[in-house]
């Protein structure tokens, strides 16, 4: 049944797919990746709240986080779509190839919070302070988790898109139970969020979906079944089962 005018959702993403000529090789770097393949090949819908990408380095979550961000306006390394800052251009080709179905209405505010990029955001704002709010947070002043907290305290408002990859990489423990609480408040206000982790405490935020990343592509998953959570698991309960393979 097709939807009607007042159905069409309103969340800014809907739908992630490849566009008609995007030109991206089968057997080359990004588009062999499982997970960028099924993404070309099917599309990824998007619904409102968080969708976390869960998966191990190389699986492609970053790389797919990254190529979103890029085709909704955002700077590949980090920022708002006012942001356009470079240091070094290391993004893949996906984010020209991509294309995104939006909802009906929906906001172009958006931020991408980039972890191992994000000190060079902090100095553009400060090189640029026409772009920064008026008595703004002195990113540089704050630790680097502190910093983090920061930002989604400043820049995640309103009902925009917010791409985050792997932000867990400055925060303790406790920093990401804030991390959690933060992106409830996100989700309170309508925002939508795309985020790569490695996070057990993360991803077990209540009422996010949860997308599994490996060699099958993508597929949804529970917080139990997820196979970095069995081994966080497994490792704290006899950690001398995985070290003693490392020192022999």
């Amino acid at each position: 049944m097709p939807l009607r005018g007042g159905d069409v959702p309103r969340h800014p993403v809907r739908r992630v797919e490849a566009g008609s000529a995007h030109g991206l090789r089968r057997d080359s770097y990004p588009a062999s990746i499982p997970a960028v393949a099924q993404v070309l090949d099917d599309g990824l819908d998007l619904g409102p709240g968080v969708t976390f990408l869960v998966g191990e380095n190389g699986s492609g979550k970053s790389t797919l986080v990254e190529a979103v961000a890029t085709a909704f306006g955002l700077s590949p390394e980090g920022g708002s779509v006012h942001s356009r800052h470079s240091t070094r251009p290391t993004e893949s080709p996906l984010g020209e190839a991509l294309q995104l179905v939006r909802g009906a209405g929906s906001t172009r505010w958006g931020f991408f919070l980039r972890a191992e990029t994000m000190h060079g955001w902090y100095s553009y704002i400060e090189d640029h302070p026409s772009t920064s709010a008026e008595g703004d947070v002195d990113f540089h002043g704050l630790s680097h988790g502190e910093s983090f907290l920061a930002v989604l305290e400043t820049r995640f408002s309103g009902t925009g898109f917010f791409c985050l990859d792997e932000p867990e990489a400055a925060l303790s423990f406790s920093s990401t139970l804030g991390l959690v609480a933060a992106l409830q408040r996100v989700v309170e206000r309508r925002g939508q969020v795309l985020c790569a982790t490695h996070s057990p405490v993360l991803a077990a935020m209540p009422g996010a979906r949860i997308l599994e990343v490996g060699e099958w592509g993508l597929r949804d998953s529970t917080w139990e079944d997820l196979a970095l959570v069995d081994h966080w698991r497994r490792y704290l309960a006899e950690p001398q089962a995985y070290l003693r393979h490392l020192l022999d």
